[in-house]
């Protein structure tokens, strides 16, 4: 009889190494444009719908967690900062309550430390769990920064890196921390951030910090601190709003292109995702829940459109997976536009000139954005919800007829132009162009008021120039001819400011949940 085959231990110890390295489940990359965010621990779902049945209502984190469809989970809501004892109060509706789980002695604190092996399961499956403050009617906010300062200290013990005797979640070590902040003031929030900021660096994970804000910029409540602290993700509520996403192609109504401008240009972290925030379902919110063809539709266009662009945020689970895994029909359709990467369109709309009058549905070309007049404008685009121009698109490249002339009434071409009779001729000549493309890492954009001396560096219509000499008010690309044009933009738009970006955690293995036989 043949002897029996035997592998030798290092051979099995490879093809085990082999076959787990495989099967290893992929961490959350803030980087993607693909991501899903949805929030959970409202039963949203069961709170609209009295009928629902009990297969409908919130089920434990852990169920929403057993495919690729999610990629971060907000639990929500801390919905009192200062409770009985001092310590934040926890609402999870049906998942967790005083009845069945009983508060931490002194506190009206809740003691769901069963839901420890449920998180770290959702977190083995490369899911960014963090903890949500706020929330619509929460009892929220500080008196001073101090007070700010205070709160992060505790958010820290209770749900991140910290140690308490009265964690909510046990052992479990959250990934970070959302505000959805809906009332109070402003002040405090950028505190708050910062302060937690201090615990993250050097700390043995990554920690996120996102922010909800309504749609309309600037935001009333987080305003200041989404200037002014660092922000991983901005899960942009388009829905209960009239900049929602019932008027999507609406320049009066729809404005992702002003956050886009914000991520570029104001964030301090020049990375930051922006994500289109939508109602999973009819009962989910009062207005902007769109049919999953619509929405796959809207953030197609979107994602093409803006560079900030970072994945779809809904609210919340429960209304997702009743109707119809919404959740997973959006992360479908999101992977199809591609996770990585970002083809600039082309600014192939007129230049905007000064002194000129536009029409309604107008588009021009102006710093790096295609904008649609609302309606009759004459103003310069700014990032301005009010005013008389929305960006449509992000874009790079000479805008058309900034070379050469045209003539047509109520538009224009290019800087150096002339009115007469209510039409207005444009005539530019054109400047000394270089190929290649421009690095504009760390360069601002042009600015009329601004005087620039011979080699100076700007931004222009998402091309990098260079003054040839002293230039004060002379368009980049028009008549005087002063600038010379790089190239297009090869890096991001903003440079990181002040405050360093976060350091990343060293790479360590995550416990797999799936276990083998070999």
């Amino acid at each position: 009889m043949a002897g029996a085959f035997s592998l030798g231990a290092p051979l099995m110890n490879v093809l085990l190494t082999a076959t787990l390295g495989a099967l290893q489940v992929s961490a959350f990359d803030v980087s993607l444009y693909d991501n899903v965010a949805v929030y959970w621990g409202q039963d949203s779902y069961g709170a609209a719908n009295s009928a629902a049945s009990p297969a409908e209502l919130q089920q434990p984190i852990s169920y929403y967690c057993q495919d690729d469809a999610i990629d971060v989970i907000p639990i929500a809501f801390v919905d009192t900062f200062f409770g009985t004892g001092g310590y934040p109060v926890l609402n999870l509706a049906n998942t967790c309550n005083s009845t069945s789980n009983g508060y931490f002695s002194g506190t009206e604190l809740l003691n769901c430390s069963f839901l420890a092996s449920d998180i770290e399961y959702c977190q083995n499956q490369g899911k960014a769990v963090t903890i949500s403050i706020g929330g619509a009617g929460g009892s929220v906010g500080f008196q001073s920064d101090d007070e700010a300062v205070t709160f992060a200290d505790t958010i820290w013990n209770l749900f991140l890196g910290g140690s308490n005797s009265s964690r909510p979640f046990g052992s479990a070590v959250l990934d970070g921390v959302d505000l959805d902040i809906e009332g109070g003031s402003e002040t405090g929030y950028a505190a708050f951030i910062t302060q937690l900021r201090t615990y993250f660096d050097g700390a043995d994970k990554t920690y996120y910090v996102s922010g909800a804000p309504q749609c309309e910029y600037p935001d009333e409540y987080l305003g200041d601190a989404l200037n002014s602290a660092w922000f991983d993700m901005v899960f942009v509520q388009f829905y209960n709003n009239p900049c929602g996403l019932q008027n999507f192609g609406d320049a009066s109504g729809w404005d992702f292109g002003l956050w886009d401008i914000w991520a570029r240009n104001v964030s301090i972290n020049p990375n930051v995702k922006i994500f289109v925030g939508a109602p999973a379902s009819s009962t989910a919110a009062g207005t902007g829940y769109q049919a999953i063809g619509t929405l796959a539709e809207i953030v197609r266009v979107t994602r093409d459109s803006f560079p900030s662009f970072g994945g779809v945020m809904l609210w919340d689970a429960s209304q997702a997976y009743a109707n119809d895994r919404y959740d997973l029909a959006i992360k479908d359709a999101l992977v199809s536009t591609g996770g990585t990467g970002f083809a600039y369109p082309a600014c192939d709309a007129q230049e905007w000139t000064s002194g000129s009058s536009y029409s309604g549905g107008t588009n021009v070309s102006w710093n790096g954005y295609i904008w649609e007049a609302k309606y009759y404008a004459s103003d310069e685009p700014a990032q301005n919800y009010n005013g008389d121009w929305m960006p449509e698109s992000a874009c790079s490249g000479t805008p058309s007829g900034s070379s050469g002339s045209s003539s047509s009434s109520g538009s224009s071409s290019s800087s150096g132009s002339s009115s007469s009779g209510g039409s207005t001729t444009a005539t530019s000549a054109s400047s000394t162009a270089t190929t290649g493309t421009g690095n504009c890492a760390g360069v601002a954009e042009w600015s009329a008021s601004t005087a620039y001396n011979g080699g100076s560096e700007v931004q222009y219509n998402g091309d990098l120039w260079t003054a040839q000499y002293w230039t004060e008010g002379d368009t980049p690309g028009g008549s005087a001819g002063v600038w010379t044009n790089d190239g297009a933009c090869s890096s991001s738009d903003v440079a990181a400011r002040a405050l360093p970006p976060p350091t990343p955690a060293p790479a360590a293995p995550r416990r797999n949940s799936r276990v083998f036989r070999l």
